[in-house]
């Protein structure tokens, strides 16, 4: 019995380790997946919460009786219908990505399959290989997409900063702006290059 424990076939152990090792690589790729999946699903939320924001500022500010009260009203509309623009395209662009992230990862979860399916039935060796590839594109799909997406929050919040820099300027004390406006400015400027 004992020495049954210690003549174990070497060829059997490799094949095992292999198919473990084999199985294993999918199963990290669709760790990795379900995060991006989950930091995407976040970012969209949010993404979602500030254009229903940006909708009830936007009826606020076009249903308001006296517009000649508000001050920069048309900088004001212009800004929120620009943000509600950009806002409305990231949204686009993360459910793209959160699509392409679904399809990667349904894509590793056949890749796990196949290799089960190639290592129990010895056949289809080479089936797990462009499966997996197929999945690693939709994941470079979707990155290029979040990289895309981080631009325009990018683009977002400068615009906002600089709309909100305008009114501060058109309503606080001139005192108070003048320490301010050589280091906004040039910030200003750095955002627009």
């Amino acid at each position: 019995m004992a020495g049954d424990l210690i003549n174990v076939n070497p060829n059997a152990l490799n094949s095992t380790i292999e198919f473990l090792t084999a199985m294993i690589t999918p199963a990290l790729l669709i760790s990795a997946t379900g995060s991006l999946v989950l930091s995407t699903s976040t970012r969209l939320g949010r993404v979602v919460d500030r254009a229903r924001e940006l909708e009830v500022r936007l009826s606020d500010l076009i249903t308001t009786d006296d517009k000649n009260s508000i001050a920069l009203y048309d900088k004001r509309l212009d800004t929120i219908v620009n943000l509600l623009d950009k806002v409305t395209t990231r949204s686009r662009i993360l459910q793209k990505a959160m699509s392409a992230f679904y399809y990667g990862l349904g894509f590793f979860i056949l890749t796990s399959v196949t290799i089960a399916v190639a290592g129990i039935f010895d056949i289809y060796r080479a089936l797990p290989i462009p499966v997996g590839i197929v999945g690693i594109l939709f994941l470079l799909y979707g990155s290029i997409l979040m990289l895309r997406e981080t631009w325009m929050a990018t683009a977002t919040i400068n615009a906002e900063m600089d709309f909100t820099w305008t009114l501060a300027k058109t309503v606080a004390p001139k005192d108070i702006i003048k320490r301010y406006t050589k280091v906004m400015d040039e910030n200003i400027e750095k955002t627009k290059d």
